[in-house]
């Protein structure tokens, strides 16, 4: 256990990437660190969350965050990424105008899960578009690490991307497309006749002795994300394996 990380409330996972289960909404962030530089997996949900959080990697890792992985569009895990000045934002291809043309929609949806209307309006007007798109897979070199970024939606949205970390165990940070700590949200913007396939694509990139870490819960096995996908096939009514 690293003492260090675990009295900060971060879950060390591997040598190499820890997690951060976030207060009102349990929203997960990610932290990736390479010899050069850090990768965050979704920024939190507000510029205050978002500054705690850069705090905390920057105690954590020495240095500030340079990168910022989006693995969806929704308030909770993209607001906070106006507190970190200067990282180099990613997102799966397209999302990027789904935000700029979407943002009075998302400071709503904000303030109805509960943001106060003045942080979330703060959030939107300072929100940081993604200005590289992955359409596929994207690896990026952080410094004696190479992690993938791969879009595997839509799903959950229409912009869901997964990020696999290597390591001495496999990581895979999943997003909302996998839930644990509640049954899988699936809003007016989510595929549901896709989203099992994008689990497939998870468990194809993690392979079945990683670590998935869901957008909500507990870190969980490819066992769980199996059982997960035969659960929304069923409640979605999508047929195959």
């Amino acid at each position: 256990m690293d003492v260090r990380w675990e009295e900060a409330g971060w879950e060390r996972l591997t040598g190499r990437a820890g997690r951060k289960r976030l207060p009102v909404w349990d929203c997960t962030v990610g932290l990736v660190v390479g010899h050069e530089s850090v990768l965050l997996v979704d920024p939190g949900s507000c510029v205050r969350e978002g500054a705690q959080v850069r705090a905390e990697a920057e105690r954590l890792t020495g240095r500030r965050v340079t990168h910022i992985a989006f693995t969806h569009g929704h308030f909770d895990h993209v607001l906070g990424a106006a507190a970190f000045a200067g990282a180099e934002v990613f997102a799966a291809v397209g999302l990027d105008a789904l935000l700029a043309a979407g943002r009075e929609e998302l400071r709503q949806d904000a303030v109805r899960h509960g943001l106060a209307e003045a942080e979330a309006t703060e959030a939107v007007d300072l929100l940081a578009l993604p200005r590289h798109p992955v359409s596929g897979e994207r690896t990026l070199e952080l410094g004696g690490l190479q992690v993938l970024l791969a879009n595997v939606g839509p799903g959950h949205t229409g912009h869901d991307l997964a990020v696999f970390v290597p390591g001495e165990r496999e990581t895979v940070f999943c997003g909302d497309l996998v839930e644990e700590s509640g049954e899988p949200m699936a809003g007016p913007d989510a595929v549901p006749g896709q989203w099992p396939a994008a689990l497939d694509r998870l468990l194809a990139l993690g392979g079945g002795d990683a670590l998935y870490v869901p957008g909500h819960g507990a870190v969980v096995t490819a066992e769980f994300v199996r059982a997960q996908r035969a659960t929304l096939a069923a409640r979605f009514g999508v047929s195959g394996a």
